[in-house]
């Protein structure tokens, strides 16, 4: 089941890797341009914003649309796949979020 060539494991990598939760979410909320998605996304570089994006949409989570402008407009958001695995983050989000004072005094016994 964790073996590393299994596709599930492969996905979530892409899934839970530093930023690829937070592009899910923020792409949740509707489709966004690069620039927007950078805004949106706290801390991200540029370089680790179009990794991240490029696995995604590699997996089929996210879909890529370019304006052929000059410069360029390029548009992100979630195909349908996508739409589904941000509604679970989500969900696992808000749970977290509801939950998080009380993991944060378990953290702060547990270290004294």
């Amino acid at each position: 089941m964790f073996h590393r060539q299994c596709p599930a494991v492969q996905v979530l990598d892409h899934i839970t890797s530093r930023w690829g939760i937070w592009v899910l979410l923020a792409l949740n909320e509707g489709e966004l341009r690069f620039f927007e998605l950078r805004e949106r996304v706290d801390g991200v570089s540029e370089k680790m914003l179009s990794q991240t994006l490029k696995n995604l949409v590699g997996d089929g989570l996210v879909w890529r649309h370019v304006e052929p402008t000059v410069p360029p407009q390029v548009t992100y958001g979630l195909t349908e796949l996508g739409e589904g695995t941000a509604r679970h983050l989500g969900g696992m989000f808000d749970w977290i979020r509801g939950n998080a004072e009380t993991i944060m005094d378990a953290r702060a016994k547990a270290e004294a």
